[in-house]
């Protein structure tokens, strides 16, 4: 990350997330919630081999979009592992076979999968821990890393929307090459909520966009936009949010999890999608 890096709260001597600022304002905020590769003491997970244990993980997403910011995109970027914390959930989204004494409540289809708040299964599907979690370990996972990053999120939106009357979320993840297929999958899906988070003009350049380049693009299936769209895509407020699913087949060694052969075709594919949306942004929103 560059100088103008800034951090906020420390977990396990770790910053939870950083945010880099724009170096000019426009109304887009770029979040990498799943990219953080921290794994704090704390974890103490069942013996499993580090591929499972990173699964989860959008490894190197932060960097592929690390060029928003020079271009007027602020990022905030989750430092804190996945596995740990899922900062895509809501914050009371428990799992009740792995949270003792879990407040009530409704239980999401996620977190009966295994994939609520604090995860219970890895992202390729093992066991995370030999023991269920006290609801007060869990609970100050939450107070130290879910909350003040989305209360950040928070700041940096209204902020937005304050100085240009729009405020546009893009949610960066990437997806298992196996998600849409394999090979003969979606290299990117858009997911909008169904045409509920964001006017459809911010979809169709965006689809646009990565067309341009030569890759296949889905909308909403398998993946529609998780929390923070959900949270965010309020047109009527002025409030926009689309989430951005990479196919990690384009960039990643899905085994090591270390850049691809394709890395440097896909940065800087997306470097060209990112100078064009920014510039592109004032006209979009207006």
């Amino acid at each position: 990350m560059n100088e103008d890096a800034t951090t906020d709260l420390e977990c396990g001597g770790q910053a939870a997330f950083e945010i880099i600022t724009a170096a000019r304002e426009t109304p887009l905020v770029f979040a990498s919630p799943h990219s953080g590769s921290v794994y704090p003491p704390d974890l103490r997970p069942a013996a499993l081999p580090v591929t499972a244990l990173r699964s989860a993980e959008d490894a190197l997403v932060d960097r592929l979009v690390a060029s928003g910011p020079q271009h007027g995109a602020t990022l905030l970027a989750g430092r804190i592992a996945r596995t740990y914390l899922d900062l895509n959930r809501r914050a009371d989204e428990w799992d009740p076979l792995l949270i003792e004494d879990c407040p009530p409540g409704p239980v999401s289809t996620r977190a009966q999968a295994g994939y609520g708040v604090v995860p219970r299964l890895t992202g390729d599907g093992h066991r995370l821990y030999d023991r269920r979690l006290p609801q007060a370990e869990a609970l100050d996972r939450v107070a130290r890393v879910h909350r003040p990053y989305h209360r950040a999120l928070a700041e940096l939106m209204q902020g937005a929307q304050a100085r240009h009357g729009v405020a546009v979320l893009i949610d960066w993840h990437s997806m298992p090459s196996r998600a849409t297929g394999g090979d003969g999958g979606a290299d990117i899906v858009l997911g909008d909520r169904h045409g509920t988070s964001c006017p459809a003009r911010l979809t169709r350049r965006l689809r646009a966009l990565f067309e341009g380049l030569g890759w296949r693009v889905a909308l909403n299936r398998p993946y529609a936009g998780g929390y923070a769209t959900q949270t965010w895509g309020r047109p009527p407020e002025g409030f926009w949010a689309i989430q951005v699913e990479l196919n990690r087949a384009l960039y990643l060694d899905e085994a090591t999890l270390e850049p691809g052969l394709g890395w440097s075709r896909c940065s800087k594919g997306l470097e060209r999608v990112i100078t064009a949306l920014t510039t592109d942004i004032d006209g979009l929103v207006r």
